[in-house]
C-alpha cells in the first residue's frame, strides 16, 4: 500500500489503481488525511469493499449492506435500519469477521439484547427484539445472495421475540361525532379529522393532499404520495405501498366540506399541501378533543380501523374495502375478521340452506 506526504500543507493522500465491477482498471486518488496510517487504513478497506471478501469484519460488511440497499428504500424505512444496526449489531459484531461469526455467538448476543430496557426503562417488546433479529438475519442472507457466505448463523440460532397485535381500538360512529364537535373551534383540525375519518386514508397522506389532488366533479381524492418529516425537513414521498396508489371515492358532504376548507387559505397554490402541519400537531389535537369530550383516547391510525369498522358493520365486502383503503383483501379478511357480524353463523344457516335443498 503507498501512501504519500502533500508538502504543502503536510496532509496525506493514497493513489492506486483496481479493478471495478465491470473488469476495468481504475485509478484512485483520496486526499486529506492526518497521518500515514490513516491514509493506508483507508485504502486497505477501499480494496477490501471492492473483493467483497467474507472474511472482511461484519462492520466493513454492513456498510457495503447500506452501499446495496439503501438506494432501493424510502429514507425513513433507511433510517429504522440504520439505527438497529448501529444500536443493537455493530457493537456487538462489528470487529468480528462475518465468516466466523456462530450461531452459538448469535444466541449469546440475543441474551444480551434481552436484557436491554427501552427509554422507559422496560424491556424491550417481543415484536421489536423480533425486528432486531430480522435485521441481522437480512444482512447475512444478503452476504449469502450476492457475496459467498455459505451459512447464516442469525437462521440457524432461530429468531428472538414474536410479532405481537396490538389491541385494535376504534371509535363508533357516536364516538367520532362527539369527538369532530369539539374540534369545529379550529377548522383545520376539523377537516383533517374528517378527511382520515370518512375517507380511512393514512397519517402521511393526509399531510401530503393538495388541491389538485380533488376532483370535486368526480367526487374523488387521488391518493399518490405521503408526508414524512425527517431530521426536520419536509419529505414528499411514495405512498406506503404499490397498491396505497388508489383513487377513493367521497361522500357529497365531504366534497361540500373540503370546498368550504379550500376557501378558506389564503394563497394556496394548487400543489401545495392545504393541511401544513405535522404527525405530532394531529397528536395534541386528539388528546385535547378526547379530554374535552371523554371520548376514548385512540390512535390517530385507529381513525383508519374506525373507518374500516363502518364500512364493514354497513355490509361492505373485504375486497371492497381493501381497494378503498390500499389494503390487500387477505389482509382485511384477516385482521378484521372479528368485524364482520355473524358471519359464522350465516355461512352455517346457508350450507344447513343447500343441504335441505338437495334432500328435497
Amino acid at each position: 500500500m503507498g501512501a504519500f506526504k502533500n508538502k504543502k500543507n503536510g496532509t496525506w493522500y493514497v493513489q492506486f489503481r483496481y479493478t471495478d465491477w465491470k473488469g476495468e482498471r481504475q485509478q484512485k486518488l483520496k486526499r486529506g488525511f492526518a497521518t500515514k496510517r490513516e491514509a493506508q487504513e483507508w485504502e486497505r478497506q477501499f480494496l477490501m469493499s471492492k473483493r467483497a471478501d467474507i472474511n472482511m469484519t461484519f462492520e466493513q460488511f454492513a456498510k457495503l449492506y447500506e452501499r446495496d440497499i439503501k438506494p432501493k428504500l424510502k429514507l425513513n424505512t433507511w433510517i429504522t435500519k440504520e439505527s438497529i444496526i448501529q444500536k443493537k449489531i455493530l457493537p456487538y459484531f462489528g470487529k468480528r469477521k462475518l465468516s466466523e461469526i456462530t450461531a452459538r455467538d448469535i444466541i449469546c448476543w440475543q441474551n444480551e439484547i434481552r436484557e436491554l430496557k427501552d427509554w422507559h426503562g422496560k424491556p424491550l417488546s417481543a415484536t421489536y427484539l423480533k425486528t432486531v433479529h430480522n435485521q441481522l438475519s437480512a444482512i447475512f442472507n444478503h452476504a449469502i445472495r450476492y457475496y459467498g457466505l455459505q451459512v447464516n448463523p442469525a437462521q440457524r440460532a432461530g429468531n428472538m421475540g414474536k410479532e405481537e397485535r396490538k389491541e385494535m381500538l376504534f371509535w363508533t360512529r357516536e364516538e367520532y361525532t362527539k369527538f369532530s364537535d369539539a374540534m369545529m373551534d379550529k377548522p383545520m383540525s376539523f377537516y383533517a379529522f374528517e378527511m382520515l375519518y370518512w375517507c380511512g386514508i393514512r397519517e402521511g397522506e393526509l399531510l401530503a393532499l393538495t388541491p389538485s389532488d380533488f376532483d370535486f366533479q368526480k367526487r374523488t381524492v387521488s391518493i399518490t404520495k405521503s408526508y414524512q418529516r425527517i431530521h426536520g425537513q419536509d419529505l414528499i414521498t411514495t405512498p406506503k405501498t404499490p397498491k396505497s396508489v388508489r383513487v377513493v371515492q367521497m361522500p357529497q358532504f365531504l366534497c361540500d366540506e373540503i370546498q368550504d376548507y379550500l376557501k378558506q387559505l389564503y394563497g394556496v397554490e394548487s400543489n401545495d399541501r392545504i393541511f401544513p402541519i405535522t404527525k405530532s400537531y394531529l397528536h395534541r389535537e386528539m388528546d385535547r378533543g378526547c379530554k374535552q369530550t371523554g371520548v376514548k383516547r385512540i390512535r390517530i391510525h385507529d381513525l383508519r380501523h374506525s373507518h374500516i369498522s363502518l364500512l364493514i358493520d354497513m355490509g361492505f365486502t373485504a375486497l371492497a374495502i381493501a381497494d378503498r383503503v390500499g389494503h390487500e383483501s387477505v389482509d382485511i379478511t384477516y385482521r378484521y375478521a372479528h368485524l364482520f357480524p355473524n358471519r359464522q353463523t350465516e355461512m352455517a344457516n346457508q350450507l344447513d340452506q343447500l343441504k335441505d335443498k338437495e334432500g328435497a
